[in-house]
């Protein structure tokens, strides 16, 4: 009998025990694949935003709790525009209202001008002038049940259907745009602007141009991609947080339920590791079925959780609320790092059983009863 015959057979002998700890190992790598596509998929949209209408980076307030907290006078993007490097400064009203039943609906205020820089392809209708005008994101109309020339209430305020466009950012598709001054009357906030897109002159480096701007700025700060998006959102860094965290906690909780399992495999098995050692089997093969049993049982929780993470993550986007925030990404490193921590467990939860297997002696192990 092939070692690897015998490892299948030894965990197929307790069934329920098998079971029982695979499942407990797969809900903490369903946990782990899930967090990291949500937080992939957050990444790209980030990188998507910050990137929007050809700006090299945005300016935001600094300190600010999330995004949509942060607050700038636009009195402030004169002084940006006047650092040297800098080619153009867009500010923009960004504002999440209530339409229907749908709490989070992106409203974006930008001057009618500038608008067509967003990237936006317009598919029918025309931009938005000044006045009570908006185009709609593709699938923000089609969720709304409007088309061109219809009226649509956000934020309370009756605002006219001009045009519909296609995006690539997928809130942009949820969500529409209206002239900046509409914007900042509809939430009472006029002069102000949520943040400003910073395009860099083709001569400049925009990394220095950044540097520049926060010290000739000093209550702004510059994103340039996803992994400085945590300055201005919490929740964000506190996703990325929480991913390490269950990653850990996966390790530590599956990797006592391996123990305790192999441990009890140990205990059952003592006669029969006896006769292994009498028939001439050196420790160095014993400790190799143990731990190999060990990770066998990991592997199959892995491709399991790996499944019911994927599941998990599209049950969640079903939801229009959520769909119009967030299109998850399955990055390899996501499965990657699955694949890491139910190895981890493996290992982990198979070192003291199989030291134990090891340091049985044959007479020791056949007198076990």
């Amino acid at each position: 009998m092939t070692l690897a015959v015998m490892v299948i057979k030894n965990l197929l002998r307790q069934q329920m025990r098998t079971l029982l700890t695979v499942i407990g190992i797969t809900v903490g790598i369903a946990t782990v694949v899930a967090l990291g596509s949500i937080t992939a998929g957050l990444a790209s949209t980030a990188d998507a935003f910050v990137s929007a209408g050809g700006a090299q980076f945005i300016i935001a307030q600094k300190g600010a709790a999330d995004l949509s907290f942060s607050r700038l006078e636009e009195s402030i993007l004169p002084r940006v525009a006047a650092v040297p490097g800098v080619q153009e400064v867009q500010g923009v009203q960004l504002e999440i209202v209530r339409v229907g039943s749908n709490p989070f609906f992106f409203l974006g205020g930008v001057n009618p001008q500038t608008l067509e820089s967003q990237g936006l392809k317009v598919l029918t209708g025309r931009i938005p002038r000044e006045g009570d005008e908006v185009i709609l994101g593709v699938d923000a109309a089609a969720d709304l049940g409007v088309s061109t020339g219809d009226s649509v209430e956000l934020g309370g305020q009756s605002l006219l259907v001009v045009g519909t466009y296609d995006s690539d950012v997928v809130w942009q598709r949820g969500g529409g745009f209206a002239p900046l001054s509409t914007v900042q009357r509809i939430v009472n906030r006029p002069g102000i602007v949520t943040l400003a897109y910073v395009t860099v002159e083709k001569t400049s480096s925009p990394d220095l141009v950044a540097k520049e701007i926060q010290q000739a700025v000093p209550e702004v700060v510059t994103i340039a991609d996803s992994s400085e998006y945590g300055q201005v959102d919490q929740g964000f860094t506190l996703i990325s947080a929480a991913s390490t965290a269950i990653s850990i906690l996966a390790v530590v909780i599956g990797g006592i339920g391996v123990m305790n399992t192999m441990v009890m495999a140990i205990f059952e098995r003592t006669r029969e590791i006896g006769v292994l050692r009498a028939i001439g089997w050196p420790p160095g093969r014993v400790l190799r079925m143990i731990l190999a049993e060990s990770v066998v049982l990991c592997l199959i929780a892995m491709l399991a959780g790996s499944l019911l993470g994927v599941a998990m993550v599209r049950m969640i986007t079903f939801l229009p609320t959520i769909s119009g925030l967030l299109v998850p990404a399955y990055p390899p490193q996501v499965f990657l790092r699955a694949l890491g921590v139910a190895l981890l467990v493996g290992l982990l939860g198979a070192i003291y059983p199989a030291i134990r297997a090891t340091r049985l002696t044959p007479m020791e192990a056949l007198r076990y009863e």
